[in-house]
């Protein structure tokens, strides 16, 4: 059975790509930590990979130093450089990614500009509709005097008229 289960941090951020074929895969490293005793902690490093819709939620919404759950399989490729040179890699294909530690910090930075653009704008749309509507009296007042001059005007023509 190959099975994967691991629990750390992003060590950088997702990168995201789409292939010719029109999947969409995602490349990104965890740092684990395995205490070997009196204290002590050794770190290891973990490369993972997802694909189609998994792997546009962890572009959109994993960050660098975000803690993750992640259950998955192990899979080792090779290839051959341009010298003829092997290489080997081995990565986890994961099945499964969870969110341990909420959003990034940037995330919140985010929201609380947006947030704050929202709160501005509602603001200046209180004042613009409030200076409208203050304007609109105001226009509709001139225009009620200019029409009760020229009532005025025509009621005097019609007594000039009517006296003469």
């Amino acid at each position: 059975m190959n099975k994967v289960l691991l629990t750390g941090r992003l060590t950088r951020d997702p990168e995201m790509r789409s292939l010719s074929s029109g999947k969409t895969v995602t490349q990104f490293s965890i740092a684990t930590n395995e205490y070997i005793g009196q204290g002590k902690e050794k770190a290891e490093y973990h490369n993972v990979v997802t694909w189609d819709r998994l792997a546009q939620t962890c572009g959109e919404f994993l960050g660098k130093g975000q803690q993750v759950a992640i259950e998955g399989r192990l899979q080792t490729r090779s290839w051959d450089d341009d010298r003829g040179v092997r290489h080997w890699k081995t990565e986890i294909v994961a099945n499964h990614v969870e969110m341990l530690s909420g959003r990034r910090k940037k995330d919140y930075a985010d929201a609380s500009a947006a947030n704050a653009l929202a709160t501005q704008a509602a603001v200046y749309g209180e004042d613009e509709a409030a200076s409208a509507a203050a304007s609109e009296p105001l226009v509709a007042s001139d225009e009620a005097e200019e029409d009760d001059e020229a009532d005025e005007a025509a009621e005097a023509k019609e007594a000039e008229t009517v006296a003469a």
